[in-house]
């Protein structure tokens, strides 16, 4: 259910911004929105697994307020990241 290593590796080199960036907004995002979409797929079969449902509406929180600081501090950076990533506005 947890993401690979080579696969978080993956997704940070796709969204950093510089050599050394692991912990900018859009790399936050990333991570959670792939994490969201396992831990989604896992909520398909398990429907009465309320302790990971908790967690999947925790992250969706973390993430919406990630957007929401991106969307406040560089609105071309949201843009770009919403449109990668397949989110909705």
């Amino acid at each position: 259910m947890a993401i690979t290593k080579d696969r978080k590796t993956q997704i940070i080199d796709q969204f950093r911004r510089d050599p050394n960036d692991t912990g900018s907004p859009e790399v936050q995002i990333a991570l959670l929105t792939a994490r969201i979409n396992e831990l989604h797929e896992h909520m398909r079969t398990h429907k009465k697994d309320h302790a990971s449902r908790r967690g999947l509406l925790m992250m969706v929180s973390k993430r919406s307020g990630l957007l929401n600081y991106l969307r406040r501090i560089d609105r071309t950076r949201y843009t770009a990241v919403i449109t990668q990533l397949g989110l909705r506005k």
